[in-house]
């Protein structure tokens, strides 16, 4: 079964809207309801009529004071003053008998008569067009916010008191009745009349109409102030969203794109905008993207180098056991056998070391990213490990001296295992270049807000242009008279890569006041609590 859903109420279908159609709806939204004080102008508008409605009772029920003690002589001035001071047209119905009908009761007196007209009923089709526009947009108002729909007034072909409902009631009532009625012209009259017969069943009723022009006069004054308050904020709020959504849309359509043409990789060098002059969340983040795509970019340059690399580095061991298997099953001397054989065992060992070394180098980003780390007493760390190496005569006839550091004092906050693999990688280097008796010495020391390990040899030394290529993959300067093949050239760039994966810095240097040697340097922050 089909679901259905409004066209913003889920990810869906916002996903298919687009920012700026977003940040208009939302701003739009807000002004509907600002729009909203068109129905708080109707409840206005019902108020004030209530008030006339409840003014208008008050005055007829003094009128009808006033006639009840008024000798007969001079109740027509007296309501021809009342009519020309409130405006009103008042009528007086006169009962000639106490049994009469309310069909036979004919007008006795008319203000109007005396005084003249109070008002004026205007007829729509003699008006100028902006009196037909507002009442055009009365009518669209009133449908909008459903308005009450009062009867259309008009005067009676023969005045006489069943002409009017309105008395009528009051006849039944014995009381006040007031009603509103529309004129031609959609402004409000109000009725009111009051029976003023005396017991015995004579008297009158007296009706009073008035039309009041002047309600529809205030709430269209209010309804223009706030159609120009409406107009004003609509066009500064389409403006500011539509300014907001190219401050915010193009940065991140630019973004948007550059990011996908780094993902097609159709282009060697995409250059993804770093919007400098943003100095907000847009800027961040486009600024991160340009990083990210260059991180990415050096990444895949230096993953497409150690391939190239490690094709190469596996092609001369292969190629050597490729020689010494083919010759194998011609050579048929025992003595040139074992020496095939032999190389055959070191290509094998070779392979063995080179393979091993590069899974170590290609995972040591990796596996530092999901380490745990914790706080290291490199002092601690590094005794162990030269003691474990003078136990298994590692260090053949080099000699290895370290220089302990107090304890506490030389902690870091990182992967122990991964910090002994370089101190490892930088001894093992130190002592293959030492020549015999010669001396390793390692330290550890705090200096400021840093560990400092240094690691110095008394061998050749690092040339000036050679101490960045040194920790380069597969960096091949090795000691004269090494075999072949001991090494695979990694061990400096893993421990560069740790190294660096701990927020450090290695760098290799010549000693203080020595004709040779070479000294290897590393700062790592230090731990504190």
């Amino acid at each position: 079964m089909a679901k259905s859903s409004s066209a913003l109420g889920t990810p869906e279908a916002a996903a298919r809207t687009s920012l700026t159609t977003r940040i208009l709806a939302v701003n739009i939204f807000a002004l509907a309801m600002l729009a909203g004080g068109f129905f708080y102008l109707d409840s206005y508008r019902a108020q004030l009529i209530d008030a006339r409605l409840e003014e208008t009772a008050t005055q007829v029920r003094l009128i009808a004071e006033a006639y009840a003690v008024t000798p007969p002589a001079g109740r027509p001035q007296l309501l021809s003053k009342f009519g020309l001071l409130t405006d009103t047209r008042l009528r007086v119905y006169a009962y000639p008998s106490p049994t009469a009908r309310a069909a036979e009761v004919p007008r006795s007196f008319d203000s109007w008569s005396v005084s003249g007209p109070t008002y004026q009923l205007r007829d729509p089709a003699q008006e100028e067009w902006q009196k037909r526009v507002a009442r055009f947009l009365d009518r669209s108002i009133d449908i909008i916010v459903d308005a009450d729909h009062p009867e259309h007034f008009h005067e009676p072909d023969h005045d006489t008191l069943a002409a009017w409902p309105i008395a009528l009631r009051a006849t039944r009532d014995r009381n006040i009745a007031t009603s509103v009625e529309r004129a031609p012209d959609r402004t409000p009259m109000i009725l009111a009349a009051i029976d003023v017969r005396r017991p015995d069943g004579s008297g009158a009723v007296i009706l009073s109409t008035e039309n009041q022009r002047d309600i529809t006069r205030i709430v269209r004054a209010e309804r223009l102030r706030l159609g120009v308050v409406l107009l004003i904020v609509v066009l500064v709020s389409v403006s500011l969203s539509l300014f907001l959504a190219r401050t915010i849309v193009r940065p991140l359509r630019r973004l948007a794109l550059a990011a996908h043409r780094v993902r097609l990789g159709r282009a060697r060098e995409v250059q993804v905008p770093r919007l400098p002059e943003r100095r907000d969340e847009i800027g961040t983040l486009a600024r991160a993207l340009s990083d990210m795509s260059m991180a990415i970019r050096q990444r895949i340059d230096a993953t497409e180098a150690f391939a190239a690399d490690v094709t190469h580095e596996l092609k001369n061991p292969l190629a050597s056991l490729r020689s010494a298997v083919d010759s194998l099953g011609i050579v048929k001397d025992p003595a040139l056998q074992k020496q095939l054989i032999d190389v055959i065992r070191d290509d094998v060992g070779r392979l063995d070391r080179l393979i091993t070394d590069i899974a170590e180098a290609s995972r040591v980003d990796a596996e530092l990213a999901r380490a745990r780390f914790e706080s290291v007493d490199l002092g601690t760390m590094i005794e162990g490990l030269l003691t474990t190496r003078e136990e298994r005569g590692r260090n053949g006839d080099v000699r290895v001296a370290f220089a302990r550091p107090h304890r506490g004092t030389a902690v870091v906050f990182g992967d122990g295992s991964r910090l002994t693999r370089v101190i490892e990688n930088l001894v093992e280097n130190a002592v293959s270049f030492s020549p015999a008796g010669g001396l390793v010495q390692v330290a550890a020391t705090r200096d400021g807000d840093d560990v400092v390990i240094r690691v110095e040899d008394e061998g050749p030394g690092v040339p000036p242009d050679a101490r960045e290529a040194i920790f380069n993959r597969f960096h091949s300067d090795r000691p004269e008279g090494e075999e072949f093949g001991r090494h695979s050239g990694l061990g400096l760039a893993i421990a560069k890569a740790i190294v660096e994966g701990h927020n450090g810095s290695i760098v290799a240097t010549d000693r203080d006041n020595a004709p040779n040697g070479a000294r290897f340097v590393i700062r790592l922050p230090a731990w504190s609590r």
